[in-house]
Order: structure tokens, then sequence, then C-alpha cells
């Protein structure tokens, strides 16, 4: 047989470690450690190591520390292989790496006969039948719920969809290509319509792209997690190592919109190698086919600048949709305006004056320009006793006044690059 080295496991190797790990097994026993804390580990960049020949994995371990604390999660060695001292030879390198990183005792747990005993034997390990193992499994629903809470997700409140006032364009065209057909997957498999597993919402700041996403989650009762790019700085490992235990986690949850704000962050067009952002974006680009693979995740991208995204994010196969969410126009306007005015209020006001004035208003301009106003009318009530009604210029007033004091979110060049960005890469 050729010789055989034993090298770091790298990104590539993993579709072959894992053909391995499902065809090596000789015990009908579960592994005390699934297939898929393996990769999670893996993932988080935790030590593990091949045995190569040439291309070909022949052999592979994995661990995880815990302190001065590591346990071999899954040793496995392809059939043709074995009694080469390749297992030891996996035992060894891994010892080296937990040695440099500080840990002092290792551990394994195997069933009776598994592959890799003779190894561990063999490099003086101990078996322990003084001890005993313990093990509950959580309910699925238990599971799940820690790892939403951890991450701070959650199912939205109902009713969030139907609360969104205006934007009749973008909110059908939404419903029609990403709710129905979650909505009603057994339709969409009659017609040979997959269901989308990635889009991205692109527009101008405050035009209600986070709003869109959380009401869709609301509106499928999914879980719903908000994943901002600073977050993932956070990792001691770094960005990229981030964004892999993220989506390893979310990898264990069912129906569930994973929403990235200012995706430009973590997705920005590559151009140096050697830069943070470049390994990031790389990153990405690898964990988004993997994540599609699931049935029943959405995961939502929002920029206000599609043009700074990768290329490489734009191209079918990754986003099932690049969905435009612009400024409201007059008719949105006017649906907003009353949905903040009020029923109440809304005869006391001249609601064509203010669509007139807040030509460039997003949603949430109008809202706080409508709570301004209300602020006003409701502290000159408790001074002088006027009622909450009043006549219909004097509201108006207060109105337009809040108009005028409300600085407007977006500029002229934002709207000329959201217009740039709709004839160049809207894909609806």
């Amino acid at each position: 047989m050729a010789p055989w080295r034993v090298r770091d496991l790298e990104d590539g190797d993993l579709d072959q470690v894992v053909r391995i790990w499902e065809e090596a097994r000789d015990t009908p026993s579960d592994p005390a450690v699934t297939l898929a804390e393996v990769v999670s580990a893996i993932r988080t960049d935790a030590p593990a190591v091949v045995a190569a020949v040439g291309d070909r994995i022949v052999g592979a371990a994995v661990s995880s520390t815990a302190q001065e604390r590591a346990w071999v999660l899954r040793l496995a060695i392809a059939r043709e292989w074995r009694r080469h001292g390749i297992g030891s030879a996996l035992l060894a390198g891994l010892e080296e790496r937990l040695s440099q990183a500080g840990v002092r005792r290792i551990g394994a747990l195997l069933p009776e006969g598994e592959v890799g005993e003779r190894a561990f034997l063999n490099s003086g390990y101990t078996q322990r039948p003084d001890l005993s193992y313990f093990e509950k499994v959580l309910s699925a629903d238990s599971a799940e719920a820690t790892i939403l809470d951890q991450l701070g997700g959650s199912v939205p409140e109902s009713g969030l969809w139907h609360h969104i006032a205006g934007m009749d364009a973008e909110k059908t065209l939404i419903e029609r290509r990403l709710v129905l057909p979650l909505e009603h997957p057994d339709a969409a498999e009659r017609f040979q319509l997959v269901p989308p597993r990635a889009v991205v919402l692109f527009g101008p700041p405050g035009t209600g792209k986070t709003t869109f996403a959380r009401a869709v989650a609301s509106r499928l009762r999914w879980a719903f997690i908000e994943v901002f790019p600073y977050q993932l700085a956070t990792d001691p490992h770094g960005v990229a190592a981030g964004l892999r235990q993220l989506f390893s986690r979310v990898a264990h949850l069912d129906r569930v919109v994973l929403f990235f704000d200012e995706a430009e962050e973590i997705a920005s067009e590559r151009r140096d190698p050697a830069t943070l952002a470049h390994r990031v974006t790389n990153e990405l680009l690898k964990l988004i086919p993997q994540f599609r693979r699931g049935e029943r995740r959405l995961l939502i991208c929002a920029t206000n600048a599609v043009r700074s995204l990768d290329p490489a994010f734009l191209r079918p196969g990754r986003f099932d949709y690049l969905i435009p969410v612009g400024p409201p126009d007059a008719d949105a306007r006017r649906a907003i305006w009353t949905r903040y005015i009020g029923p109440d209020r809304l005869p006391g006001v001249d609601i064509e004056a203010l669509v007139a004035v807040s030509d460039r208003f997003t949603p949430a301009d109008i809202e706080y320009a409508a709570r301004t106003a209300a602020q006003s009318a409701f502290e000159r009530h408790l001074a002088d006793g006027s009622p909450s009604g009043g006549a219909r210029g004097g509201l108006t007033d207060d109105y337009l006044r809040a108009v005028a004091q409300t600085r407007t979110t977006l500029t002229e060049d934002d709207i000329r690059a959201f217009d740039h960005d709709l004839r160049a890469a809207a894909r609806v």
C-alpha cells in the first residue's frame, strides 16, 4: 500500500471524513457522540487530524477541549487501511496538538467493539470499568428551545404580517415568492416548485427590510433569529469561526428564519485574499449551500447596497431572489400615516397634505413624525384642556410641524443608488 501521513484536518476534507465515519461502523450500538456533534466541533476549529494517502483520506480523529480536559469524539479508519498503525498515529498526532493547547487529560467513550478500541489500548489509554456512563436525551422541543434561547431567537408574536401598513407592492411580492410556497409545501411540490431557501432584501436604510423579515417568520409561525455582524466578532477564534458555529447550531433547529442585517459586512466583494473580509466572505459562500439543504429553514440577508456584495452571492444557486424594498410611494405613505394617526383623529387631519410633504420619508420617519405630533397634542391637552380631537387645521398643523422637524433618513444619493441597484440586481 502507498504511504500515508498524518496532518491537520482541512475544510475540504469534511465530505471524505463523514463518508468514512458512515461506512466504517462495526457495531450496531450508537456512538456516544453523534455525527452532528462531531461536525460542529470541527467547525469550531477543535483539534482534528486525518491520515491521508495522496488526496484520499483514510482515517480521521476529532476532539473537543474544555480547559485541561479533552475528549476524543470520533476515531475512524477506512476498512482496507486497518491494522497498519493508522489509529495509533492519529491519536499521537491529536495528542501532540492537544498538549500544545494545555490539555493534560484525554478521555474517550466507545461502544464495546467499536473500531479504534485497539488503537487506544496500544497508545497507553486505560479502560475504566469502575465508571458508568449516564445519558439523558432531551426531547427535540427542549433541545431546540435551549439552542434558540442561546441564540437570542424566538417566534415573533402573531399578526405582524397584517400590521404592515402600505408597501403593498413589496408585501404582495414577498408573500407570493416566499410565504406561500413555504406555507403550502405540498402544493409547491405538486408543481415542482422548490420553496425558497435564501433571499436578499435590498433597499435604502429604514424602508422596512427587518420588519418584513420578522413578519415573514410571524406569518409562518417559525422561530426568528436576528444576527448582527458585530456579534460574530466576539468569537475568540474570529468572525469566520463565529459564522461556522452559528450555522452549525441553527442546523439543529426546525422551522427557522435566520436574518442577517447589514449583510455587506460579512459578504463584501473579495479583493485582497490576505484580508479578514476575504476570509469571512469565503466562509459564508461555503456555508450557504449547506444551509440550503434544510427544507424548513429560510435565510434572509438585508443590505442597503446590494452592489457592495460579492458577485458570487448574486448568482443564482445561493440566493433564490433579490427583492427590492424601496421608499414608500404616495399610496404607501397614505396608508402608513393613516395607521399611526388612528381612526379617531383621522377626520381632523388633512392626510393628503401630509402625503405631499413626506415624499422622501421612510416608514420609520413617518412613525417618528406621527409620534412627535401626538406628543405635542397630548401636552397641549394637559396644559389647557383642549379636546383630543380638535379642529382639522389645528391637528394638521401638529403633523406638519412634526414633519418639518424630522430629519429624513434618505438622501438623494440613497435614492439614486437604490434606483441603480433596482435596474442592475433585482431578481424577483
